[in-house]
């Protein structure tokens, strides 16, 4: 047999033969036979994934788990995320689908990391949440007004409805923190639940400076929270986990207790998670932390969460911060006028006071 030819007359070379390959194109499937469902849980890479049609699975509960697909490329999933999936959908143990496509989302929960190299980075963290909840304690730890301002900044970033939570209400007296949030226009509710507490113990009633009637019992937190996604959110030791398991049946978080020397909560959640609703509705439970960097949220941003304040400010100079002391601001303008009436004070400085958050790093050891 002759030898091929391999361009060179060194017998020691050798040319391995080509593997031919196909021209690539920038065609995609349309996975036309992909069904729709909502990401629950994150585990390293694999995705739990609620499905709308429980009845495509062999699972009660209609969960599957997936795996992302190569065409979706580096786009990052997050917990709340509308997805289409493909492949084995019947849940079975061992199986796993194919995750195809992200659906539009309607809101997306984002912060800021502020420290290390990717100080000023932003990280998605929930999708397609129409509330953002806000737990924290009046007493033991005490509570931090500047968190919760970021908070609502984050809030009114995302396109979210804020609702503060307040726990341990038998500690201290809630209406100086419900005081400063009044003027904002943000719905208070007051519980008294502790790690470990059950619903005859203690339940919430709703607060001064919420626009509705008091709610007799837990009623009040799980009839705000049925009907719709919401988003826990708050620091740790605050009592989020308590707060779940008593409106979540079957929830069993891990709850926690506050260091009587430090002052602060263990981290007693971990990952983010969905828990469905008995009612309806959806609460995503997220990690406690202790900063929530919102340096990517603009003015502009915060603004969007308050129509009558927009509407003034068509009127300020082209760049305007809307800052306290800016020249020229049209919300000065419009706190000053005579016939004004007494609340437009406190509603601008409440407005000019969340501002703030987005310009400095936040100090855990602040309140």
């Amino acid at each position: 047999m002759a030898r091929r030819d391999t361009g060179t007359d060194d017998p020691r070379v050798r040319v391995r033969p080509g593997r031919g390959s196909r021209p690539r194109t920038k065609q995609r499937p349309s996975h036309a036979d992909a069904v729709l469902g909502m990401v629950t849980r994150i585990d390293r890479g694999h995705y739990r994934i609620r499905l709308d049609d429980p009845g495509l699975t062999e699972s009660s509960s209609g969960d599957i788990t997936a795996m992302k697909a190569r065409e979706l490329g580096r786009g990052k999933v997050v917990v709340g995320d509308r997805v289409a999936v493909v492949g084995d959908t019947s849940g079975r143990s061992g199986t796993l689908a194919r995750m195809v496509r992200i659906e539009e989302r309607t809101t997306l929960l984002r912060r800021s990391a502020e420290d290390g190299d990717a100080a000023g980075t932003e990280r998605a963290i929930v999708a397609n949440a129409r509330q953002l909840v806000i737990v924290t304690a009046v007493a033991d730890p005490e509570p931090r007004p500047r968190m919760i301002d970021r908070y609502l900044v984050a809030a009114y970033d995302a396109g979210m409805e804020p609702l503060i939570v307040l726990t341990k209400t038998d500690l201290a007296d809630a209406a100086p923190l419900t005081g400063l949030y009044s003027p904002l226009g943000v719905r208070c509710l007051a519980t008294r639940l502790h790690p470990g507490a059950s619903d005859d113990e203690a339940g919430p009633t709703e607060t001064a400076g919420a626009p509705e009637q008091a709610d007799d019992g837990i009623e009040a937190v799980r009839k705000a929270l049925t009907g719709t996604v919401s988003v826990l959110v708050g620091h740790s030791g605050v009592g989020k986990s308590t707060l779940i398991n008593a409106i979540v049946p079957g929830a069993d978080r891990a709850t926690g207790h506050v260091n009587e020397v430090t002052g602060r909560g263990r981290h007693t959640s971990t990952s983010l998670q969905a828990l469905a609703l008995p009612g309806g509705g959806w609460v995503i439970d997220t990690p406690g932390v202790r900063s929530f960097g919102v340096s990517h949220v603009g003015s502009a941003d915060v603004l969007r969460g308050f129509p009558d304040l927009a509407a003034v400010a068509e009127d300020c100079p082209r760049g305007c911060t809307h800052e306290d002391g800016v020249v020229d601001c049209a919300l000065d303008e419009w706190v000053n006028d005579p016939a004004a009436p007494n609340g437009r004070r406190a509603r601008v400085e409440s407005f000019r006071r969340l501002l703030a958050p987005s310009l400095e790093a936040e100090d855990p050891t602040r309140p």
